[in-house]
């Protein structure tokens, strides 16, 4: 599903990864953090999808929102398990959206 996000700007995190072969405890971690993320202050939607790459865009109102996220201590606690179980390698990369536009059937 698109994110509906509000018009610009507000900001994307964009988490890129790639996976181990570890299942455990991951699908049930990842829709917590959707779950949580998304009761953060600035919050304001997400999207997500894998095939083989794993990409989840997250939108917020504000860098200050992002920072805060960051310090969530369950997100904390998720990050961790995510370096030493569930991925090969990630990249997170924060990007001021300035304009956006689209086109819906």
């Amino acid at each position: 599903m698109i994110a509906n996000t509000p018009p610009p700007p507000y900001y994307a995190v964009i988490f890129t990864n790639l996976r181990t072969t570890i299942e455990e405890g991951y699908a049930q971690t990842a829709s917590e953090m959707v779950d949580l993320a998304s009761q953060q202050p600035g919050y304001l939607g997400n999207e997500s999808v894998r095939d083989g790459l794993g990409i989840t865009i997250s939108y917020w109102k504000s860098l200050e929102d992002i920072k805060n996220w960051k310090q969530v201590s369950d997100h904390q606690l998720a990050q961790k398990l995510g370096r030493e179980k569930w991925y090969k390698a990630y990249k997170t990369r924060i990007c001021l959206v300035e304009r956006d536009y689209g086109f819906e059937v």
